[in-house]
């Protein structure tokens, strides 16, 4: 009975390493070609977990399962790409890709976010629940800034407004 088990196991495939080929995005699934480690081309789809997705580059590390103990059905359960992950220590967190964009939740309740430009989108507003922004640069504002004592165009037309010994143009025009 042990060997006829045995035999039956030996015939079903294990879970194996591959690396990454290409992926197609079309579908509501991301089909993936890559290579086994034996050198076979085998074809299947990356399984991500929900809200997360990511689109791994040719040269990425897989970890496949082959469904059924089949390669004709194989599902990519793990992927890792060592050449782009950013370097973490223990209990860290980070999200990153390969120009080298991250966000890593660092040790001591730091977010590091690395990158060029960062949109943030909100239809209604963006709050910021802290004592203090700081800025190293410039700080542009397509609309009104305001204290919530009175608006920096306010402000403006009283300095404007302001005038100096005799002169009868404000200063702020000379």
């Amino acid at each position: 009975m042990r060997e006829q088990a045995a035999r039956e196991r030996a015939s079903f495939r294990q879970a194996f390493r591959a690396i990454a080929a290409r992926n197609n995005h079309k579908g509501a699934q991301i089909g993936v070609q890559m290579q086994g480690l034996a050198g076979e081309n085998v074809s299947g789809e990356l399984m991500q977990h929900y809200g997360f997705t990511s689109a791994p580059l040719a040269g990425a590390e897989y970890i496949v399962l082959p469904v059924g103990g089949t390669s004709r059905h194989s599902v990519v359960i793990a992927s890792e790409d060592g050449r782009y992950r950013v370097k973490l220590a223990d209990g860290e967190v980070a999200l990153y890709t390969d120009e080298g964009d991250y966000i890593h939740l660092k040790r001591g309740r730091l977010i590091e976010v690395e990158t060029q430009t960062l949109v943030v989108k909100a239809s209604t507003k963006v709050v910021f629940e802290t004592p203090k922004i700081e800025a190293a640069g410039h700080i542009a504002a397509a609309g009104e800034v305001s204290d919530g004592i009175r608006a920096m165009s306010e402000d403006r037309a009283i300095y404007n407004g302001h005038k100096h010994g005799s002169s009868p143009v404000p200063d702020a025009q000379q």
